[in-house]
């Protein structure tokens, strides 16, 4: 097993040390206190730039920043820096179910509450439990309702630590959505030099009991690994993550994906898929300078998806000078305003048909005239 945390540190914007949990006994929250005083000064204002881990004088300093607080392990063993990181990350989350924002004014407020979840979360340097719907039971932000012969929830001392027991519903219902956001890089003359999917499956689970679920994907691994052709029907999933629930094991043997899903809504996966991906939008600018206070911006957008489909609530956002003054927009459809928080044109089209071109009037293509500041705006 991978080395273990000797201490958990919370400290303020400054490096002071507000609450502390030491679970080895060799660290001392003098010795982290002295180190990222230290560190704060070195680095200066890109403390927050610089990297989570650092090692000074024989000892492992993990740390992130929320909001005015810094959350902080502290190891002497070598550890497994991301397994800590992401557990302070649970750790925030867990802190903002309890006290809604997490600040350094709700840390002092509620200092009891905060060292029974550390306790519960963190045994021996090892993390325990982070589910805050779990640690919710049976830890009260109001210690008088505590009760002396409460037991832990199931879920505490099952291996199912997402999932309660007893859990209860008239009609048993699963929703599965799966959202995925291109990301395409052009150059100048038009042509894609990268392209790629970020997908997510999310669902939203209403079932009673402990329920074994099952999802098969058209993974193209598991249709070569079956002997299937693999032509046109199979995808290749890159940068695969699991919510803890998938049982790791079966999906490496079978690519199945099974899992004990948690009550509620929650990410089941993400991926990314590196393929050659057709833009369902494609937008060409063409800019003309008349003057050196007067440029004229041409743009046309152009739908690449199939007739029958439509998109909906399509914003396309043009950038302009920092110091342009307010355009006189028209537009064929939709409707288009100058965000000049934003430094950009914000074009918003409600419906956008399949396999059409949407442009400004009177040009067949999109048009823009300003000048800059403290000049007359000519049309």
């Amino acid at each position: 097993m991978a080395g273990a945390a000797s201490a958990l540190f919370l400290l303020d914007i400054k490096g002071r040390v507000l609450v502390w949990r030491d679970y080895r006994g060799d660290v001392s929250a003098l010795q982290a206190e002295r180190f990222f005083t230290k560190h704060i000064e070195k680095e200066g204002d890109d403390a927050g730039s610089q990297g989570p881990v650092v090692y000074d004088k024989g000892v492992t300093y993990m740390f992130i920043q929320h909001n005015n607080l810094y959350l902080m392990t502290a190891s002497r063993q070598n550890c497994n820096a991301a397994s800590l990181l992401l557990f302070l990350h649970r750790l925030v989350d867990v802190f903002k179910h309890y006290f809604e924002e997490l600040e350094e004014e709700s840390l002092r407020d509620n200092f009891v509450v905060v060292y029974e979840l550390l306790d519960e979360m963190m045994d021996f340097g090892y993390p325990q439990f982070t589910e805050a719907t779990i640690l919710s039971e049976f830890i009260k932000t109001d210690a008088y309702r505590m009760e002396v012969s409460q037991r832990p929830p199931m879920a505490v001392t099952n291996a199912v630590s997402w999932r309660s027991e007893g859990i209860h519903y008239k009609k048993n219902e699963v929703f599965l959505d799966v959202v995925e956001n291109v990301n395409i890089l052009v150059n100048s003359n038009g042509q894609i030099v990268r392209s790629e999917v970020i997908g997510a499956l999310k669902m939203r689970t209403y079932l009673s009991g402990m329920p074994e679920c099952k999802l098969g994907l058209n993974d193209r691994v598991l249709l070569e690994a079956q002997g299937r052709t693999t032509k046109g029907k199979a995808i290749d999933l890159d940068d695969i993550k699991f919510h803890q629930c998938v049982r790791l094991a079966r999906f490496e043997n079978d690519r199945t994906i099974s899992f004990v899903p948690p009550d509620g809504a929650f990410d089941l996966m993400t991926y990314r898929l590196s393929t050659q991906v057709k833009p369902l939008i494609w937008v060409e600018a063409q800019v003309e300078r008349h003057s050196k206070s007067r440029v004229e911006i041409m743009v046309k957008a152009r739908s690449q998806f199939k007739e029958r489909s439509t998109a909906t609530n399509v914003e396309i956002e043009l950038p302009v000078p920092a110091d342009a003054i307010n355009p006189n927009i028209r537009t064929s459809m939709g409707s288009a305003a100058y965000a000049p928080e934003n430094d950009a044109l914000c074009w918003k089209i409600k419906s956008f048909p399949g396999g059409k071109v949407i442009t400004f009037l009177p040009y067949p293509k999109i048009l823009l005239i300003y000048q800059f500041t403290n000049k007359t705006l000519i049309f």
